[in-house]
Formats: structure tokens, sequence, C-alpha cells
């Protein structure tokens, strides 16, 4: 994945009506998520912005809320790519994903943002674009390819996710689809369901007739 650098700032306002002014002035709330459990009682120091969250069975996480620009994350969310995030507040640097967004149902502007932190150690499950490549058998027998799942869902260490998928369709044949549980990629868990339709070459009416002809 590309490397996309995020500078923060702790946030420690919270509420509704701390969130609409942070709106009114250009800023996006956000929280990261995903630090590594830890025992009760906790015995460090919270920095600005952090927060004990209890997850049960004695042990705790802590989560970061922080406030980033609008125009800083515009090239984050409105693309089709995908990346791992550089995010820098309170003087340390760490790496996350993108994990949801929040906007408003009627202006379509950006409300929240919710990064999950990532490590070399623990792998992540993320929506990766697909793209395919070849020509398709099915196609070359006049019938019409369709990608059903523009992303699939991948898991994995964050440093090894590719920024695409490629599949190739050359042997796909007319009528025929691909499913998850066609494909494999190296070191990529795919998530979503075996039975799930990647891609397809459908039957057009010219096929059909076609296949008529040849029946007779």
């Amino acid at each position: 994945m590309k490397t996309f650098k995020l500078a923060a700032e702790p946030r420690t306002d919270l509420g509704k009506k701390a969130a609409k002014t942070l709106r009114s002035e250009g800023k996006i709330p956000v929280v990261l998520n995903g630090g590594e459990p830890f025992d009760l009682p906790f015995t460090g120091t919270l920095k600005p912005g952090e927060k004990l969250v209890e997850i049960g069975n004695n042990k705790a996480m802590i989560t970061t809320d922080l406030a980033v620009t609008t125009d800083a994350v515009r090239k984050l969310i409105y693309t089709p790519d995908i990346y791992a995030v550089e995010l820098t507040y309170n003087g340390e640097t760490k790496m996350a994903v993108l994990k949801e967004l929040q906007f408003d149902p009627v202006k379509d502007t950006l409300l929240h943002m919710d990064l999950l932190e990532v490590t070399d150690k623990k792998p992540v499950v993320i929506e990766v674009p697909v793209k395919l490549e070849g020509h398709a058998e099915g196609v070359k027998a006049g019938g019409k390819l369709s990608l059903s799942m523009k992303k699939i869902k991948v898991k994995a260490i964050y440093s090894a996710i590719p920024e695409r998928v490629v599949i190739n369709v050359d042997n796909l044949g007319l009528g025929k689809t691909m499913q998850i549980g066609d494909l494999h990629f190296e070191g990529l868990e795919l998530v979503n369901a075996k039975n799930a339709v990647v891609c397809a070459v459908q039957l057009t009416r010219a096929a059909r007739g076609a296949q008529a002809a040849a029946s007779k």
C-alpha cells in the first residue's frame, strides 16, 4: 500500500457540541483504536486525547481522540486507492488504516473518522480494489464480462497488503463465474464468502443465438 502522511492534534473537549464546533473550524473528529490490550489496573500515564476503554476479563485498551483538518484528509477519503496512514500526534508517529467514515446523510460532508492502529505483528482486514486483466474466452465467444465485486476483503499484515488484487480472466468461459473460492493470493487470506461471485462472463443475446445455431 501507499503511505499517506497525516498530522493530528489531541482532542480533549468531547461531545456533540464540541464536535460541531470543531467541524465549523474546518476540522474532523477522529478516533484511533487498535492499541494492544493490557491488564488492569492501569499504572501508566495517559497522554492528551487518550482514554481507557475496558474490554472485559480485567483488560483494557487505550483509544485516542484526535482532530484533523478537512483539507488534510481530502485525498485520503475521496479516492479509490487504499493507504497506510502515517499518523503523527503528541510528538510520536503510529501507523494506521482507515476503518470507518461517517457522512452527513443530507450534505454528504465528512463528519467523523475511525482509524485502526496497525503493526507488523497483527493482521488486519481491509477492502482492496479488484483489477481484471486478460481477455476472457467467453468474451471472445460473444459474451460480456462483468465485475460484481469492485473490492474484496483481505486479511494480512498491513505492509503485505497490495494496492489492488489483480485477477486474470483469460480462462473464464461463456456463462461462467469466478468466485472468491477460486482465487488465491500469496500471503493474503480472503475473508469474503467463498461462493461470492467476483466476476462473470454473461450470455448476450448474440451469444445465445450463436449457441442455439451451433446446437442445431
